[in-house]
């Protein structure tokens, strides 16, 4: 099969290449990758700075993907072939709260990814890809859309009426937008872009705040909740920017700490938390079951995926590129 193979880390080291088809083990699906999109993980993987030496070399990048069931293992009987599935971040966390070890079973480093012709998933962490959608669609869903979910309803059990506070207009924060509103959330949006606000508020968006024109962002906040502050905070930028997030969620509100798109440490205040009462929850995505649980979801409020642009499995690099520069929503890549 043709694969993109990581020989060392740096864009310029990820190269298209003919490697061995892999052949489904016991209890294994073998996939036919029809797309795959890309997360700051991803990039992250391929710059050395994310669990750099979890990641094997040569590697196949790219934990998300969707595909059809082309070849199955010994035993499996949760898929037939000619079943389409999604890949799950975290193959072994299926249930409850993640085992110790989680990171060590992940797609896209250290397990290979899904930036090649074919790839093997385990059963048990497959899942059913919603019918209503492409595989470009489905292929933005287990990271992006499953991060957004459990952050909103199993972290944050979001109820109608509630305000949500939701960073930037990448994947995470775009399906968190859609899926908040679904919820009868009220939800507020920060971007350095008034264009990438404006399209949030048609995706049910009630305000905005452009974080460049207003650097002391967490003010604008409070005006807008009448001195509250937001019930639940998704921060997918990290660094010290967390003071401002505490600054803007209510007294005994929470944070679902999401991303470090502005760092991976912080000088924390503590006092303001401690006041405040806050809760800070780190997110790594989500079990396989509220996976399961969130696509009935999307297709219950024919919620669709926002792809910001879709190249061919030739242009990997340059869809890498892309997300780079920045996107709004998802970067995919179709494989076949």
């Amino acid at each position: 099969m043709k694969a993109w193979l990581l020989k060392d880390f740096g864009l310029e080291n990820l190269h298209l290449e003919e490697t061995a088809t892999p052949q489904p083990k016991a209890g294994e699906l073998l996939i036919k990758v029809g797309a795959v999109s890309l997360n700051f993980r991803d990039k992250a993987i391929v710059d050395g700075i994310y669990e750099p030496h979890l990641v094997p070399k040569p590697l196949i990048p790219v934990s998300d993907a969707a595909g059809t069931v082309v070849a199955v293992g010994e035993g499996v009987s949760r898929f037939s072939i000619g079943d389409r599935v999604n890949s799950h971040l975290y193959s072994r966390w299926l249930d409850g709260m993640p085992g110790p070890d989680e990171p060590s079973y992940c797609f896209g480093s250290p397990l290979p990814g899904g930036l090649a012709e074919y790839m093997i998933i385990h059963e048990d962490s497959a899942v059913r890809a919603p019918d209503n959608m492409s595989d470009e669609e489905a292929a933005t869903l287990p990271i992006a859309a499953l991060t957004a979910w459990y952050a909103l309803v199993d972290f944050g059990r979001i109820e109608a009426g509630q305000t949500v506070l939701v960073q930037g207009s990448g994947g995470v924060s775009v399906f968190a937008t859609q899926i908040a509103t679904a919820l009868g959330a009220k939800v507020i949006v920060t971007s350095s872009r008034d264009h990438n606000l404006q399209t949030l508020k048609k995706l049910g968006a009630v305000a905005g705040v452009n974080y460049r024109n207003s650097p002391e962002w967490a003010e604008e906040i409070l005006k807008l909740t009448d001195g509250k502050g937001v019930d639940l905070l998704l921060d997918v930028a990290g660094g010290d920017g967390i003071n401002q997030s505490i600054a803007a969620t209510k007294a005994g509100g929470r944070i679902a700490q999401i991303g470090f798109l502005s760092g991976q440490t912080t000088a924390l205040n503590l006092m303001p938390l401690i006041f405040r009462q806050t809760t800070i929850r780190g997110i790594a995505v989500a079990p396989r079951s509220s996976f399961d649980r969130m696509n009935e979801f999307l297709n219950e409020h024919k919620i669709r995926p926002v792809i910001d642009h879709v190249y061919p499995f030739d242009q990997a690099r340059q869809a890498y590129e892309h997300l780079a520069k920045g996107a709004f929503g998802k970067v995919v890549i179709k494989i076949s």
